[in-house]
């Protein structure tokens, strides 16, 4: 089953690699060479990286919290996407859910996100509780994470450029611990890679899914309304 929905996948990043055109950002994947490793008590940790870069315009509009948790939300939407809807996300009070078709078929089952936000750099983290892809004895032990970094001093003109990590660490999978740890990297750790890779890429085109959530959109807003009134108080001052 893993073989063949690798295939498929990678059919349908290539036929989406083909259909690319012009894109706002620019996006180079820069993970390194050992992207994924292995520990000797089975724990897995994945690292994949991009460098984005894009219009200062653009980064100034996408540059908030809102849109930290939009592109949270844009990541689950491109694996239901990628996957023609056969995975997609539940979303609970206090977790959230990536099934198979329906919710008996639990892959991964995640704690509610937890957001760090500063000034140059935000991230968000979901703690993994259990699934049929995590090992009896991993449950409760890894997580997932998105993190972008603005990499301030290093922009050119007009242009700013950003770091968006996808990080999987002290994952224990079910694959490794009933099978063998080739057999976990040749299909669930190979289909990881792969459609992260894609989602990478896919957000040189700055679309971001609305957050099912929105708990930072009222923050923005209010903030985007403080910025308005400060600058027409600055404007009617200059008059």
């Amino acid at each position: 089953m893993f073989v063949a929905l690798l295939a498929a996948l990678s059919a349908l990043v290539a036929s989406r690699r083909r259909r690319r055109r012009h894109t706002p950002a620019q996006a180079v994947i820069i993970s390194p060479p050992k992207s994924t490793v292995v520990a000797r008590d089975g724990a897995v940790r994945s690292v994949q990286l991009a460098e984005f870069t894009l219009a200062r315009e653009d980064w100034r509009r996408l540059w908030n919290a809102a849109n930290l948790e939009n592109l949270a939300r844009t990541y689950w939407r491109f694996l239901s996407r990628m996957t023609l809807g056969l995975i997609r996300v539940v979303y609970g009070e206090n977790e959230r859910s990536v099934v198979f078709l329906f919710k008996p078929f639990t892959l991964l089952r995640f704690d509610a996100p937890e957001y760090v936000l500063d000034r140059d750099h935000g991230s968000v983290r979901w703690r993994i509780r259990d699934g049929l892809l995590v090992a009896r004895a991993g449950r409760g032990c890894g997580y997932l994470a998105l993190a972008v970094t603005h990499l301030v001093g290093e922009n050119d003109g007009e242009r700013e450029r950003l770091l968006i990590e996808v990080e999987v660490a002290n994952f224990y999978p079910a694959i490794a611990a009933g099978f063998s740890v080739p057999v976990y990297e040749v299909t669930q750790s190979a289909i990881h890679v792969l459609v992260t890779h894609a989602f990478l890429r896919s957000l040189a085109r700055l679309n971001l899914a609305k957050s099912k959530v929105g708990r930072f959109a009222t923050a923005d807003v209010r903030a985007a309304g403080r910025a308005a009134i400060a600058r027409a108080r600055s404007v009617r001052q200059r008059d």
